[in-house]
């Protein structure tokens, strides 16, 4: 079983000992959507640690989206709830590259293939993927390489 998973069930025990009602409705989500993606597809299978990563930065990028939307149509009291709810979830996320570190890998993978131009995106994006792989957003990557890319 999954050590993330395990730990989450632990911290959603732990949140309904102290009542905590915003941790407790933000794991109980979380390990909804791993569970979700566990018995999707033809055969219901354990998640591993790096899938049940990418189930909970899915769910995060759902709240800080969820956070602007609220925002911009001034219903700022759901905006702060969904910006708690992402900061929970954060903690189970690895810790996100900075812009200098991720400059830094974009300007590798374009030495490393060679490319030039912005019809090398794709190039670019299938070197450094994996390497950024849940501690970067892939609009934010997509961004950089394109800028890099473009000078």
């Amino acid at each position: 079983m999954a050590e993330l998973k395990d730990r989450l069930r632990s911290d959603l025990n732990d949140a309904m000992r102290s009542r905590d009602a915003v941790r407790m409705r933000t794991l109980r989500s979380a390990l909804t959507a791993i569970t979700n993606e566990e018995v999707a597809g033809p055969a219901a299978r354990e998640l591993t640690d790096d899938e049940v990563t990418r189930v909970l930065t899915r769910e995060a990028k759902k709240r800080r989206e969820a956070a602007e939307a609220f925002g911009a149509a001034g219903r700022d009291d759901q905006a702060a709830a969904e910006r708690a709810e992402g900061d929970i979830l954060a903690a189970y996320l690895p810790a996100q590259l900075s812009d200098d570190e991720l400059t830094a890998l974009v300007a590798e993978a374009i030495a490393e293939t060679g490319a030039s131009g912005q019809s090398a995106m794709g190039q670019v994006m299938k070197v450094i993927a994996p390497q950024v792989a849940g501690q970067a957003e892939g609009s934010r990557v997509a961004a950089e390489v394109r800028r890099q890319l473009a000078s």
